[in-house]
């Protein structure tokens, strides 16, 4: 068998148990399926060497497990940091509601609307930030205001120069 037909037949064999391992440790089907997957991306890069060892599959579980174990415990400390967290300075004359708001936005039209409105970036600024065209952020911004402007009932200005 070849060195691809052999990394394609481990991995048939092997991702739904490694995922089923990640699962029970980071409780978290989507995260768990991430994990898995860079276990295994990992597993393709190293196969040339992977693929000597007595038991491939081993390797990569152990992998899995690791990434897994780190997930959970930056998800535990950002919860935790979260909860001990006191808003900056600078949002506390920011309205709680806008704030909700801004947070139910997706994350590129949340970072737009932080990194102009909050920043005070140019959207120049804020495209390269982004890593998008000028126009792309232009168009991010738009569609959060608008979103927000109907999450907190206000009238809504093209005010992007």
């Amino acid at each position: 068998m070849d060195s691809d037909a052999e990394y394609e037949s481990l991995f048939r064999e092997e991702f739904p148990a490694v995922m089923r391992s990640v699962f029970l440790i980071c409780h978290d089907a989507n995260r768990s399926q991430d994990i898995t997957q860079d276990a295994f991306v990992q597993l393709l890069r190293h196969w040339k060497k992977v693929s000597r060892y007595e038991r491939p599959g081993a390797w990569v579980r152990r992998v899995a497990i690791r990434l897994a174990m780190q997930s959970v415990r930056r998800e535990r400390l950002r919860s935790v940091l979260e909860r001990q967290a006191d808003p900056p300075a600078s949002t506390r004359s920011v309205d709680v509601d806008v704030i909700k708001a801004i947070h139910t936005l997706p994350r590129m039209q949340r970072a737009a609307v932080v990194l102009f409105y909050f920043e005070d970036l140019p959207v120049v600024e804020v495209a390269d930030i982004m890593g998008c065209a000028e126009a792309t952020a232009r168009v991010h911004l738009h569609r959060a205001r608008s979103v927000l402007g109907e999450l907190l009932g206000e009238e809504v200005f093209d005010d992007v120069p």
